[in-house]
């Protein structure tokens, strides 16, 4: 008789065999080049993290780039920065994109580029010799040109502000020609030559006449151009009066540092500016933003601007789906989501980590699904307790607490199984470096193993794993059972819902990017 440890059947489907490793390496899956791509975009960062340098990642993105078709790497350009909100990753795919179909990367310029500082992003990328060229070519300088002639007045203020390359650095490459006179100051006016003051912007106009003398209402221009001039506090407060929703978020402990809180008025007008559904919407608010603002107020901050953030925060994560059936979710709380989720940079790391946004995740889906189990997890599942009407920054700092140990993706599976256990619906939170319980041989991995027994009991059941890091391997093999995201925005939500409900086709989520119209 064969060996029956080895040779022992499981009901149902084929357990597909591990074709990888992992960074631990244990046995792990590979995604195809497509999906590599489009996870590496949506979690990417260039920052250094836990298992990664940025110099490795950018050279495993630039492969991917190569190796997909040009239109979706168009695609998933468009993507990223519309779904996701990624800022480098977006403009180094158009980069790329520049040099294999020029006809696409003009059709998917806008889309990315669409505001100022996004602009310069590309440029930067473009000029640093990384994607095959440090000079802009014929087609990318015709096309930053014409966003520079078709922005708005206030559109270039706000790019305006920052280098490396300057706004100004971008004129001088480019040479737009301008199509009025008025614009044409302007541009002068920018790169710092001689200009007719009086065809200048309105709001351009009042700060050099404020700058000069101090006097008279703050202008309305971009908050950093203020920064530097002596501010009453009266004047601090016109700021943030005048201040968008993104800037309040931003400068919260500015504005306490200078004195604007301690004004009953004006605390109640950045609280409301901070919890308003309209202007959450349209900053385009992504949750981890709040979590981030939230871990980074002064100790003195009024309790009125932190329960404002605890309402956008609710209000943030308002798509978050009512799912049918037994839901479990499953942050993994290992050593490894110790890293800041935007990599660490010199003098710009995040206080936000992989875990904080694993207990994010968890915590939305709890709120809107009360009857949910939450796992918490590295080696073995953690006890711990979660209040489904705490909110949501609570339980998920309550999770992140949890923070320690190794990492066994089939951990919360088992646990599952020992409890006589069958959901509906398992949600997964991890970077996917599972390796303290490895399978066999190359016998799938023990994440795979676990699920395949959860299926024996339910064979409707469904697997979401959401991969929050930029290191392109799964413990779960890509199948009609199993959807593997890549990302952290509030956009997931919506794609664990179609899933659950059967709506997301076999190729799943790069099959929505795939629909992306260009």
């Amino acid at each position: 008789m064969a060996n029956k440890s080895v040779f022992a059947s499981i009901k149902g489907r084929l357990l597909p065999f591990a074709d990888t490793t992992n960074k631990e390496k244990a046995p792990a899956y590979r995604y195809s080049d497509a999906h590599a791509l489009a996870q590496v975009a949506m979690t990417g960062t260039f920052g250094a993290t836990y298992y990664q340098d940025p110099t490795q990642e950018l050279s495993r993105t630039l492969d991917l780039a190569q190796k997909v078709d040009p239109s979706f790497l168009a695609q998933a350009a468009a993507y990223t920065r519309k779904n996701g909100h990624m800022k480098d990753m977006p403009a180094l795919l158009l980069a790329v994109l520049s040099g294999r179909d020029p006809i696409l990367f003009q059709s998917a310029f806008g889309r990315v580029v669409d505001n100022g500082k996004m602009l310069r992003t590309f440029v930067q990328i473009m000029r640093s010799g990384q994607t095959g060229r440090k000079s802009l070519g014929s087609a990318p300088k015709r096309m930053v040109a014409n966003w520079l002639n078709d922005a708005s007045d206030r559109a270039l203020l706000q790019a305006n502000v920052g280098k490396d390359p300057s706004l100004a650095d971008v004129i001088k490459m480019v040479h737009p020609k301008p199509q009025s006179k008025a614009r044409e100051a302007f541009f002068a006016w920018i790169i710092g030559k001689p200009c007719d003051v009086a065809l200048l912007p309105q709001p351009v106009q009042d700060f050099l006449r404020f700058k000069e003398n101090g006097k008279g209402h703050v202008p309305d221009v971009p908050f950093q151009m203020l920064t530097q001039l002596p501010l009453s506090k009266k004047q601090w407060a016109k700021i943030a009066k005048n201040a968008s929703w993104q800037m309040t978020r931003m400068n919260l402990n500015t504005f306490l540092r200078h004195g604007v809180l301690d004004m009953k008025n004006m605390r109640r007008h950045v609280a409301d500016v901070l919890r308003d559904p309209d202007r959450i919407a349209k900053a385009r608010v992504f949750p981890y933003q709040l979590m981030t603002a939230y871990q980074a107020l002064s100790p003195e901050m009024p309790a009125e601007i932190r329960d404002a953030l605890h309402d956008a925060m609710e209000l943030s994560v308002a798509n978050v789906p009512k799912l049918r059936g037994q839901v479990v979710v499953c942050p993994d709380v290992s050593g490894s989501m110790s890293g800041a989720v935007t990599g660490f940079r010199k003098g710009a790391t995040t206080v936000t980590r992989f875990v904080d946004v694993a207990g994010l995740v968890s915590a939305a889906i709890l709120r809107r699904n009360p009857s949910a189990t939450v796992l918490p997890f590295e080696v073995k599942v953690r006890d711990v307790r979660m209040e489904p009407r705490d909110t949501i920054l609570t339980n998920a700092a309550r999770l992140a607490d949890q923070w320690g140990g190794g990492t066994n993706c089939a951990a919360p599976l088992d646990w599952l199984l020992a409890k006589g256990r069958a959901p509906d619906l398992v949600i997964m939170v991890s970077d996917n470096q599972s390796w303290a319980h490895a399978a066999y041989g190359n016998n799938g991995t023990a994440m795979m193993q676990s699920w395949e027994k959860l299926k024996r009991r339910n064979p409707k059941a469904k697997l979401v794993c959401i991969d929050i890091a930029p290191y392109g391997r799964t413990q779960a093999k890509e199948r009609d059972d199993v959807l593997n995201i890549g990302g952290f925005s509030d956009t997931v939500f919506d794609q664990i819902a179609s899933f659950a409900a059967g709506e997301m086709g076999a190729d799943h989520w790069v099959g929505q990017i795939k629909a992306v119209e260009i």
